[in-house]
């Protein structure tokens, strides 16, 4: 009874995340259809969800009749399978393609959907509010019920399982470590779907079925469903875990470029980088707002020094004339080449270089500048 507690919380958490998350990225791409369909799967579980937990379903039955929540909660799942192959069939084909494929996996949806809710309404009301573990199966509406869902259902996860076995072999990482924990929960799926469908007809021909089967097939569906979230959320997760990552280096070395730039700022003024008008205070929150200051700050690091390198090499100029200066001998001297610019003294016709790259990129160029940074600030507090 614990384990289930713990499995429900985790699954309604899991799908309140997946849920607002993805309802998100639909409002700023509506017309993609892979993501309507993603959105439409999440949507269905959560909808569900309540609605097999008891007190969800016993509210439900009071103001809709005896059995209707167990029949809404069987369709919302039936449905989610639907729109998880319409997933893979609008991600495979064009448009006018796929739009005509799920219009046919319509055809044993509608029919699975009928079937159900003719089960139900043949059924008496005193066994309409059973649970699979305590149903009766020697009753024709009870049986009917579970093995037509139960059928639709191992048939919309086998195919879902056999486009996922597609798509690992044609993805990169983490794409394909997601698609790897949405396989193994469709196949988990799978087995239970199967498993139950052999239990259904064991328990309708007469046979006795251990309750510790039944609820171990219950426990490899609630294991499955949370796997299954996961693996859809897997991709976005790494991608937003890595852009904050980012985030937060640009952030760090931008604060670590503020002594170096604040002495190279105070002399040449005239080449600072204006920041565009962002217009609103939530835009200058963005996360780009973070990477624009770091990238303009490297770059107006970059050009200081690029005017202060002849005045550094009057100062002390290395050994070897394309050695770079050590980044604690430009810190020494930085104030005084400063000073010299300021005074208008004449450029010297000799350059140095300073804070120089190991590599042709970007951040490279930008980790030198911390480090010249760094030893500028440990110099000054030691002056």
């Amino acid at each position: 009874m614990a384990v289930a507690v713990v499995l429900s919380s985790l699954l309604g958490g899991i799908l309140l995340l997946a849920l607002s998350w993805k309802i998100s990225q639909l409002f700023r791409a509506p017309s993609d259809r892979v993501l309507r369909s993603v959105t439409l799967c999440i949507v269905c579980a959560a909808l569900s969800f309540p609605l097999g937990v008891k007190a969800g379903a016993r509210y439900v039955d009071s103001l809709t009749g005896a059995g209707v929540a167990k029949l809404l909660q069987n369709v919302l799942l039936l449905l989610l399978v639907y729109f998880l192959q319409c997933v893979f069939l609008y991600s495979a084909s064009d448009r006018r393609s796929g739009n005509r494929r799920a219009r046919w996996e319509l055809i044993p949806l509608g029919a699975t959907i009928c079937v159900a809710a003719v089960a139900v309404a043949v059924t008496s009301e005193t066994e309409r509010t059973h649970t699979y573990a305590t149903a009766n199966m020697r009753e024709p509406g009870v049986a009917l019920f579970y093995l037509a869902a139960g059928l639709y259902l191992v048939y919309g996860l086998a195919m879902a399982f056999l486009w996922t076995l597609h798509y690992i072999r044609v993805s990169n990482k983490p794409l394909r470590t997601g698609l790897r924990l949405v396989a193994g929960a469709l196949a988990a799926m799978v087995l239970m779907g199967a498993l139950r469908e052999g239990l259904t007809v064991t328990r309708w021909a007469g046979g006795s079925v251990p309750s510790a089967v039944i609820t171990g097939a219950k426990l490899l569906l609630d294991v499955a469903i949370p796997l299954f979230v996961a693996g859809i959320l897997y991709p976005a997760a790494v991608t937003r875990w890595a852009t904050a990552r980012l985030w937060w280096r640009h952030r760090r070395m931008y604060r670590r470029l503020t002594p170096l730039w604040t002495a190279l700022h105070e002399a040449f003024p005239e080449d600072s980088l204006h920041p565009t008008p962002t217009g609103t205070w939530r835009n200058a929150l963005r996360v780009s707002g973070v990477h624009r200051r770091y990238y303009r700050r490297a770059i107006e690091c970059r050009d200081g020094l690029v005017r202060l390198s002849p005045y550094l090499a009057q100062l002390e100029a290395p050994a070897d004339p394309s050695a770079p200066l050590s980044p604690g001998a430009a810190a020494m001297h930085l104030r005084e080449a400063l000073a010299a610019y300021t005074s208008g003294a004449p450029v010297p016709g000799q350059a140095v270089a300073v804070a120089l790259p190991g590599g042709g990129d970007l951040e490279d160029d930008v980790r030198q500048l911390v480090v010249l940074s760094d030893a500028l600030q440990t110099y000054q507090e030691g002056a």
